[in-house]
């Protein structure tokens, strides 16, 4: 009988996912924020056989009057560049990166990412997220009108639109014979005419497909909203839980919506995010962790778990309890925020030792050992439907990515859970997927 296989995203952010990454005697200045060793990462990433590489995106206003500004590694490229970049340095490897449907216009972005499926020869993939009224200062957007409900409703109709445009066009629309002086075919493109409640597109687009039809559309929401979003539309998902038993109930809850959206559980991946510090032994992965836990400046550490929180905890004792806030003043990610509440009320922490609890993988499960050890849970999440595949936030770049990579990667190839080499050259065949049908809709519950 096959093993159930692991699907691996590489979750870029540099350098590093903990906040005291800068700090760590292993980073450079030379290695941030340069596309140079961002290119090293990328080979090295494909070199270790990863189904994908991974950006986030953060649009949100910068404050250098904070007293967090100066110990925070706020600085990043835009994706969509990147990507492109990385795409033509790789072979094989996705490359996934995240666009708001808050902040920009489906047409745009439908071209976008099929220019960059067109040129990574299918690797590409959409992170669908919505932004929240924090971004609006940057996007003369009225915050009345990003209400959740508003922009997971806007969500759905936008998904909708770039899915259209993109299944507007087929996969033999190229003809190019001269001979007969027909460069297209007609039968195969036609306008989409979408007049909607927030969008009026008539295309179709002026981008070709790629190898995998379309790129794979990724989302990241836990609340309910964004998990109806993401049963009717996605086909990864990116999430967070600090328990295999919440994993569980998370990986239940989903694969059971898809049914009334006409759809089957293996056409939707649920990757969990984790953050690994491994080391040959117990001991020095302890080491490790403590070692970087000891490098966290008070300010960043308090601005890392305000961001994930919601609310500015600046004013607030750090060695006192996590202030019980209105849901009506929170802001960012609702999800996020029950989260930390839970966690900090579970083991009831201080502000201190919840933002050295998230300092990694802000919010994402951390885990502390040997590769056995992290083998081990990762195999257990699998094989006990909490998990697909997980994304890795490396603590640092690129000394803890290296001792992933070194570690871990050859234990879960040894178990026969990861693959030893790429069997197809599209994310889609990584991941399992099916070549999307041309002109598929979404089903309407």
């Amino acid at each position: 009988m096959t093993k159930k296989q692991l699907s691996l995203g590489a979750f870029f952010m540099f350098p590093g996912h903990h906040v005291a990454a800068w700090l760590d005697p292993s980073t450079t200045k030379e290695q941030y924020v340069n596309f140079d060793f961002v290119r090293e990462q990328a080979i090295k990433a494909e070199a270790a056989k990863f189904d994908t590489i991974f950006l986030a995106d953060h649009v949100n206003p910068v404050d250098p009057d904070a007293e967090s500004f100066e110990q925070t590694s706020y600085l990043h490229f835009e994706p969509f560049t990147l990507l492109s970049a990385i795409a033509a340095v790789t072979n094989n490897i996705g490359v996934v990166g995240t666009v708001s449907t808050t902040f920009s216009e489906p047409y745009n972005v439908a071209r976008q990412f099929a220019s960059l499926d067109r040129i990574s020869k299918g690797r590409a993939g959409w992170n669908v997220v919505t932004s929240s009224p924090i971004g609006a200062a940057n996007f003369n957007n009225d915050v009345t009108s990003l209400q959740p409900e508003v922009r997971y409703k806007r969500a759905h109709e936008y998904v909708d639109v770039v899915t259209k445009l993109w299944n507007a066009t087929g996969d033999d629309t190229i003809v190019y014979d001269q001979a007969n002086e027909k460069m297209n075919d007609r039968t195969q493109v036609a306008p989409i005419d979408h007049e909607g409640e927030w969008f009026q597109v008539k295309g179709p687009l002026t981008v070709p497909r790629s190898e995998q039809g379309h790129p794979v559309v990724v989302q990241a929401g836990q609340s309910d909203e964004g998990k109806e979003l993401a049963a009717r539309t996605a086909e990864v998902v990116f999430t967070a839980w600090q328990s295999l038993e919440d994993a569980q109930a998370f990986y239940r809850d989903l694969k059971g919506r898809l049914p009334k959206y006409g759809r089957t559980a293996d056409e939707l991946k649920i990757m969990p995010g984790i953050f690994p510090i491994v080391a040959p032994t117990e001991e020095e992965a302890k080491a490790k962790h403590q070692a970087l836990l000891d490098l966290i400046p008070v300010e960043a550490g308090v601005k890392r778990l305000s961001d994930n929180f919601g609310y500015d905890l600046s004013g607030y004792d750090v060695d006192g309890p996590l202030p019980d806030i209105p849901k009506e003043l929170i802001k960012g990610i609702g999800s996020r925020h029950e989260l930390i509440v839970n966690l900090a009320k579970k083991e009831n922490l201080t502000i201190r030792q919840l933002y050295q609890r998230i300092s990694g993988g802000r919010g994402h499960y951390e885990v502390v050992g040997t590769p056995a050890q992290i083998a081990d849970i990762m195999e257990s999440w699998l094989q006990n439907d909490a998990a697909d595949g997980f994304n890795i936030l490396a603590p640092t770049y690129p000394q803890g990515f290296d001792d992933f990579i070194e570690l871990v990667i050859p234990e879960l190839q040894r178990r026969g859970i990861f693959r030893t080499e790429y069997s197809g050259t599209t994310l889609r065949e990584h991941l399992g997927l099916q070549h999307p049908a041309t002109k598929k809709q979404y089903v309407n519950a």
